[in-house]
């Protein structure tokens, strides 16, 4: 029974817990990204009354630098044996899914405050960085892992490596047989076989009397 469960254990971690362990750590560092850059343009990194500074501008830009952060970091190390030759589509589908968890987290927003009534700051924080979050995250986490960067995508590496190693074992020519050497051949050849030597070894003919 242990053997068992430290079996499923290992299955889920290196199927499952891995992926999600090391795409937190690339969201919070995007997240810390997304919330200084932000807060570094509103405060006139990029010049004063300038469309970067605004509200709109800034949280644009922040959370555009932070995308493209999460795409490189989970390219290149949380889903690595699966990203896709083709960067341009995965980049686009990965924008898509970002998309995605940002509009779950705005619809939690509007149930809770339009639709509810709950419209003080605290109930709008809870809706859209406490649930909206955690159901956007598990959202972009789940189809980044099946779909963007999905094992059965054609171009992916890891499914592009399956694929050469399986032409290699089809085409591959079959071993040859191992050479036997001139000299020992002939050696064989001469050697008498078991049936001359029990032939030699019979019991002697008596012999014939005067």
């Amino acid at each position: 029974m242990s053997t068992s469960i430290a079996e499923v254990a290992t299955r889920l971690w290196h199927g499952l817990l891995a992926y999600a362990v090391k795409f937190g750590v690339v969201g919070l560092i995007g997240l810390v990204i997304d919330v200084t850059l932000f807060n570094a343009l509103r405060l006139g990194l990029a010049g004063d009354d300038t469309w970067a500074q605004s509200a709109i501008g800034a949280k644009t830009i922040s959370t555009s630098v932070a995308i493209v952060f999460n795409w490189l970091g989970n390219r290149y190390w949380t889903f690595r044996t699966h990203r896709r030759r083709n960067y341009l589509r995965e980049f686009a589908e990965y924008v898509i899914v970002s998309l995605g968890g940002m509009a779950i987290s705005l619809l939690c927003l509007w149930v809770s405050h339009h639709l509810l009534g709950y419209t003080t700051l605290l109930a709008d924080n809870i809706a859209t960085n406490v649930v909206g979050l955690g159901l956007g995250t598990a959202f972009r986490f789940l189809l980044y892992r099946y779909w963007v960067f999905g094992h059965h995508r054609a171009d992916g590496l890891s499914t592009l490596a399956r694929v050469e190693e399986a032409q290699r074992t089809l085409f591959e020519e079959p071993d040859a047989p191992a050479r036997t050497d001139p000299v020992e051949a002939g050696a064989e050849a001469s050697a008498p076989g078991p049936d001359a030597l029990a032939r030699s070894s019979g019991p002697a003919s008596p012999d014939p009397g005067p």
